[in-house]
């Protein structure tokens, strides 16, 4: 699935255009990557988190001639899947309904008093 199947996929189950639905999976990728590019981690509870690693400077190897070249220090992007999203690609298992729901059911519960 692309960007685009996406933006359709998503006006199609809210039942919105696709210039809003573009809109708002734009500002969504935005707003995960400006704050991680801040030193942020986004988190989304069940299905992940997005955050910056710094690699350290290593000696790599030319294949060609095994001549050692420098490889200076470097920060990338990574994504670390939740627990949830994690089992249900384990399992294989998508809900009946056919719709997987990320939200976080808490285990706090409140005092009747």
């Amino acid at each position: 699935m692309n960007k685009a199947h996406l933006v359709s996929e998503l006006a199609e189950r809210m039942d919105i255009p696709q210039t809003a639905s573009a809109e708002a999976v734009e500002h969504i990728l935005d707003i995960i990557v400006r704050s991680v590019v801040e030193g942020e981690a986004v988190t989304i509870m069940g299905f992940g988190t997005f955050e910056a690693r710094d690699r350290a400077p290593r000696t790599a190897r030319n294949p060609h001639t095994g001549e050692p070249v420098p490889v200076p220090a470097t920060r990338t992007p990574a994504f670390r899947p939740g627990n949830y999203f994690r089992s249900v690609v384990r399992d294989g298992s998508i809900p009946e309904e056919g719709r997987i729901s990320v939200r976080r059911s808490s285990s706090h519960r409140g005092f009747d008093l």
